[in-house]
């Protein structure tokens, strides 16, 4: 049983299509694939995704970036206004690890207190299952004409804020074109025995965990992994359980970014940055066990794979945020005893700093 686990891994799927691509080749009465047509679409697709993604953060932190940075500085008016602070300014940067990264600069300032962050750290959460949404609407036809539009704010006008706004429109644009783009790609792979086989051992929830976990590692950007997963859910290459195992683990492999940006930092800054991590692998260890509960109210919520793997995002992610955020004030108080000051062995007589006003 365990000289089975690796085959299906993520580099355990590349083996295997080279693998078939061989066996096609030698006539083995496989389906017949380009391979390299099909790879090439592929890292085209993620290419422009990836780019538009990037175009998109910058576009948005260039237009709401101060706003945002004052934004969570005033969110320590209890955990509720700190929650909707989190999920708001994910919504305007398009990325939970953009808004924590600014959070623990915040707190590192000593312009937020360490407990009033992790309210926030949850909203973040809820704010990353916008981006899912859109991608599971399946609106990319229009992309064409937002690239286009982005393109024209950038060029004609002399505003920042609109230079700006242009800008995000581009990415918005470049990754739905880039999810188009891989979706004409993998469409050959529906009907492909190898690859339906190897999906077959990805509905095991531990491999879609590590799976995910490792494709949100390697490309930094768990909204690119919900949207790959969506885009193969569309094309039938993905059932639920394995888009919801995948998923899971997409929230354990963006917690990369935001531990490295708390290092060299203070205490509380790393306070922060241990959080984030802790509550995504308590929260995804539940839902692994939750699984099938998690599948049921996607399938009750829609008919379409893609928009079920869409809903199970939020309704995970809702969950989570509602069930820890009454308890992270004394998550908050652990986390400074586990995570003491230097020189206070034990948390004994340490202090939170008193937050100072955002400029």
């Amino acid at each position: 049983m365990r000289r089975t686990l690796f085959p299906r891994s993520a580099l355990g799927l590349a083996v295997c299509l080279l693998g078939g691509a061989a066996w096609a080749q030698n006539g083995g009465g496989r389906p017949e694939v380009d391979w390299v047509e099909l790879a090439m679409g592929f890292l085209g697709g993620l290419v422009l995704f990836l780019f538009g993604v990037s175009q998109l953060a910058e576009g948005l932190r260039e237009a709401a970036g101060e706003r945002v940075k004052s934004l969570l500085g005033r969110a320590t008016d209890g955990p509720v206004r700190g929650l909707l602070t989190g999920v708001v300014a994910t919504t305007l940067l398009d990325s939970s690890s953009v808004t924590i990264i600014l959070l623990i600069g915040l707190v590192d300032a000593g312009l937020m207190g360490f407990a009033q962050a992790l309210p926030v750290i949850l909203g973040s959460n809820i704010g990353t299952t916008v981006s899912s949404q859109i991608f599971a609407l399946g609106v990319d036809e229009y992309a064409p004409v937002m690239m286009l539009a982005g393109l024209l704010l950038r060029a004609l006008s002399s505003r920042d804020d609109v230079k700006a706004g242009g800008t995000a429109l581009l990415g918005v644009g470049l990754v739905l074109f880039g999810l188009h783009v891989l979706s004409d790609a993998v469409e050959p792979l529906r009907d492909h025995p190898v690859v339906l086989d190897w999906i077959k051992g990805m509905s095991t929830p531990l491999l879609g965990v590590l799976a995910g976990a490792a494709f949100t590692l390697l490309i930094q950007s768990s909204s690119a992994t919900l949207g790959v997963v969506i885009v193969m859910a569309g094309q039938g290459l993905i059932e639920l359980p394995t888009g919801l195992a995948i998923m899971l683990g997409a929230e354990i492999g963006t917690c990369s970014d935001t531990l490295v940006a708390t290092v060299g930092r203070s205490r509380h800054a790393v306070r922060a940055g241990v959080f984030h991590l802790l509550f995504n692998c308590v929260s995804v260890a539940i839902g692994v066990l939750l699984i099938d509960w998690l599948a049921a109210f996607a399938r009750f919520t829609s008919g379409e794979v893609p928009n079920q793997i869409a809903n199970a995002h939020v309704a995970f992610n809702l969950v989570g945020a509602a069930v820890f955020l009454p308890f992270s004030a004394r998550i908050a108080a652990l986390l400074a005893r586990a995570i003491p000051d230097r020189g206070a062995p034990g948390g004994v007589g340490q202090t939170e700093p008193v937050p100072r006003p955002a400029e």
